[in-house]
């Protein structure tokens, strides 16, 4: 069943991948991915961007211009201010609500899609084989071990194509973190060399002169 190796390969791939970069990670990448489509949401954060810069135009504004001086002047700036400020913090509350609501969501389908899939498909697939092992290559307890829990003896189980997945996955991105872990410790000592001060020509100079006097 290639289509099901594959689907289990890619299930795997999901869940190594929010485990290695963390849901909240995720989560707000898909968040700006999102709102930088062409929807109704984009133009409320558009909408509020304008609002904020006019805020801070307004604010900056009436913070200089004087109450006693310029009282007129100052009264109609401070009921700008205010209204403003109203209307961003009601944007902000209505936002914050859609966003917390896209995360619920987005998490819902994760779990569903990881976690969910993870458990479904070995139940459902228990007792199908991935593939087959050659006949005669393996002694029986390898055989065993590779059809647990219920597929038949000799072939591979979606469990341990499971576990077999996983394990390479694992393996694949400890050493993609660990050499790119290496390559910014290299870059970091370049860096610091780079920053050592050179010493100066006269103290050359003068520390051979010294020798030569020895």
């Amino acid at each position: 069943m290639p289509s099901l190796l594959v689907v289990i390969f890619v299930v795997e791939l999901l869940v190594q991948l929010v485990n290695t970069f963390g849901a909240t990670t995720i989560n707000s990448l898909l968040w700006r991915l999102y709102i930088s489509l062409p929807t109704p949401l984009a133009r409320e954060f558009a909408d509020q961007r304008k609002k904020q810069k006019e805020y801070l135009a307004v604010r900056h504004d009436l913070n200089a211009t004087s109450s006693q001086d310029e009282f007129a002047k100052w009264a109609k700036l401070r009921r700008q201010h205010d209204k403003l400020l109203d209307e961003l913090e009601k944007k902000k509350s209505g936002l914050e609500a859609t966003r917390a609501t896209f995360d619920r969501y987005l998490t819902a389908a994760r779990l569903v899609s990881t976690r969910g899939v993870q458990w479904l498909l070995p139940m459902w697939y228990g007792r199908e084989p991935m593939f087959w092992l050659p006949y005669g290559w393996f002694p029986y307890y390898v055989e065993w071990f590779a059809s647990f829990p219920r597929a038949p003896l000799g072939s591979v189980s979606i469990v341990v194509w499971q576990w077999a997945c996983t394990g390479i996955l694992t393996l694949i991105v400890e050493a993609i973190t660990g050499i790119m872990g290496l390559v910014a410790a290299n870059r970091q000592s370049r860096r610091e060399k780079q920053k050592q001060p050179v010493p100066a020509a006269g103290a050359v100079a003068g520390s051979s002169e010294d020798k030569k006097d020895l």
